[in-house]
């Protein structure tokens, strides 16, 4: 494995509703190349997943997608990363990207994004992993969620040092503050 550090960026494979979406996903992926630091994500040349491949690729930055084989096709796979990795299912896929990446940044998207950020928090509680696990609450997107989260603390369900687990950040520079490798 390459000593230079990799961030997992989990994210939609569509843009939404606001135009802000990709424009701070590509400010990422341009950011993250600024501190030397290259992309993995779910490979996909759609939605605010090829805008930040997008913003690594043009600061000359790696990109390495994952993605499994039934969405291969499905996906519209981004044709100009550096490397693909095609795994045979989803459970795959996501063992792949936590163990090519140092660190991991969700950014808006749906369900499957939902879905990999309460996993990589999750293995952060349970100590599977020690990797820094950042929501990037772009325009507000995660407010509700963040209320949610809160609200299971208050409700007893999620320790306090546990819920600390989780940064909020609301730019790419403060996504970038939350990485020990990123001075």
């Amino acid at each position: 494995m390459s000593s230079k550090k990799r961030v997992c960026v989990f994210c939609g494979s569509t843009t939404g509703s606001n135009p802000i979406f990709a424009e701070e996903a590509k400010a990422l992926g341009r950011n993250l190349v600024s501190k030397s630091v290259d992309l993995v994500y779910g490979g996909g040349g759609v939605g605010l997943m090829n805008e930040v491949a997008n913003g690594v690729l043009a600061g000359g930055g790696e990109v390495q997608g994952v993605v499994p084989e039934h969405l291969n096709k499905q996906e519209r796979v981004h044709k100009n990363i550096t490397t693909l990795h095609v795994t045979g299912t989803m459970h795959e896929r996501k063992a792949m990207m936590a163990e090519l990446s140092d660190a991991f940044i969700t950014l808006p998207g749906g369900f499957g994004t939902f879905e990999e950020l309460m996993e990589s928090i999750t293995w952060l509680q349970l100590g599977i992993h020690s990797k820094p696990v950042i929501l990037f609450n772009i325009d507000g997107y995660y407010d509700q969620l963040i209320s949610f989260i809160d609200h299971a603390v208050e409700s007893g369900f999620i320790r306090k040092e546990k819920r600390a687990l989780l940064k909020v950040a609301n730019n790419s520079k403060e996504c970038l503050d939350f990485l020990p490798f990123c001075d």
